[in-house]
């Protein structure tokens, strides 16, 4: 497996955790208040703190792993692969921001604003890494 599809691996882990930790906080702060929690910064600091923990972790140890691919230049190939992942992705974004505007103009509140458009950023980085994957897989 080549390293930039384990990094893809490491990356689409990583998301998922971090969404699922955020999702639940936000769960259970809106439960407690009876409505949707407003955001909170320190919540977003840990979800990022998260994230970048899960990412280096992985990755260092993926280049333990597979230390001879991990400084290589990226290829052909891969500039492909990651050309075509970002340009896709970027659809699921454009379409999350858009449909995000469209609920906002129907019940305009800020918070689930904010949560719909930081889920579709989410969303398509989660998209961008498990098309990565796809392409890798089909190409071998």
């Amino acid at each position: 497996m080549a390293f930039r599809e384990i990094s893809a691996w490491i990356m689409v882990l990583a998301l998922l955790l971090g969404g699922a930790f955020y999702a639940r906080a936000v769960a259970e702060l809106s439960a407690g208040l009876g409505e949707l929690a407003p955001p909170a910064l320190p919540l977003v600091v840990v979800y990022t703190i998260l994230l970048v923990a899960v990412a280096v972790v992985g990755h260092i140890a993926a280049s333990v792993v597979a230390y001879r691919d991990a400084g290589a230049p990226a290829d052909e190939r891969d500039r492909r692969i990651a050309t075509r992942a970002s340009h896709l992705s970027s659809y699921v974004l454009g379409v999350g921001v858009v449909t995000s505007l469209g609920v906002y103009l129907l019940s305009p509140r800020g918070d689930l604003l904010f949560y719909l458009v930081f889920a579709s950023l989410m969303l398509s980085n989660l998209a961008e890494y498990a098309l990565q994957i796809l392409f890798y897989r089909r190409a071998v």
